[in-house]
Formats: structure tokens, C-alpha cells, sequence
């Protein structure tokens, strides 16, 4: 039995194609430096939560984006 696949909205089967494909293709020094990129956000930050926070935190990003 075939499974039809669900993309979030905006996505399709080409899109998620060429996403693998970029990152398929990239060198690890190339991977390293687009992740290092990621991280100089002047807006947005990474830290390690403990997982048990993560709904709760889910939820308050989630409130945060209705009422920006």
C-alpha cells in the first residue's frame, strides 16, 4: 500500500527534492560554515534546553509569533 507523503505548507515533492539535494552536494567544510552562519542571527539565538521544557517553550514561541 502507497503512502501519500504530507508536506508542510509551501512544500512539495520538488521542493523537498531540491532541498536534499543541496545539502547532499555540499562539502563539510561547506555545511560547517552555512551552520556557523546560522548562528551570528542578530535577531534569533540556540541554547540547549532540557527536553521536558520543549512543549512549553514550543507554546511560547507560538504565542510570541500571534502577537508580533
Amino acid at each position: 500500500m502507497s503512502k501519500q507523503a504530507k508536506f508542510p505548507p509551501g512544500w512539495d515533492e520538488e521542493r523537498v527534492r531540491r532541498v536534499l539535494e543541496h545539502y547532499e552536494s555540499q562539502s563539510e567544510e561547506q555545511a560547517v560554515a552555512e551552520d556557523e552562519a546560522g548562528l551570528d542571527s542578530a535577531v534569533e539565538t540556540v541554547m540547549n534546553i532540557p527536553k521536558e521544557l520543549v512543549p512549553e517553550v514550543r507554546r511560547l514561541i507560538a504565542r510570541h509569533k500571534k502577537t508580533s
